[in-house]
């Protein structure tokens, strides 16, 4: 993204515009080759229906509360709770009330970076 060593944000919270009703919001923050981060804004009652990722993810809630599914289990969720999955997991999520999130996949290094 840029050329300093790191990258700041001094409030995620301000990256993600009012969400309207009925809706989800997401905005990339950071991609390189090893991560790539989506903060997700969901407005109440808003899901995401049982799916997997090929790789392992990282989910930190920042606000809100929700229901979240990992594999046969279901888990209650708020700010503050966070779920590293293995790759192949099936999960699901539904907003209980307005929800911001993370969600940190973690991408298998190319050959290049192997050592």
């Amino acid at each position: 993204m840029t050329d300093t060593p790191f990258v700041y944000f001094d409030s995620l919270n301000d990256l993600l515009t009012q969400v309207p009703e009925d809706s989800i919001l997401s905005r990339t923050i950071y991609k390189d080759a090893r991560v790539n981060v989506t903060l997700f804004a969901f407005a109440q009652g808003q899901s995401l229906s049982e799916h997997t990722a090929a790789v392992p993810a990282i989910i930190q809630i920042l606000s809100g509360d929700a229901v979240i599914g990992l594999g046969e289990e279901t888990r209650e969720a708020h700010g503050g709770t966070w779920i590293h999955m293995q790759a192949n997991l099936p999960h699901s999520l539904l907003a209980k009330t307005p929800l911001t999130m993370l969600l940190i996949l973690l991408l298998a290094p190319t050959s290049q970076e192997k050592t």
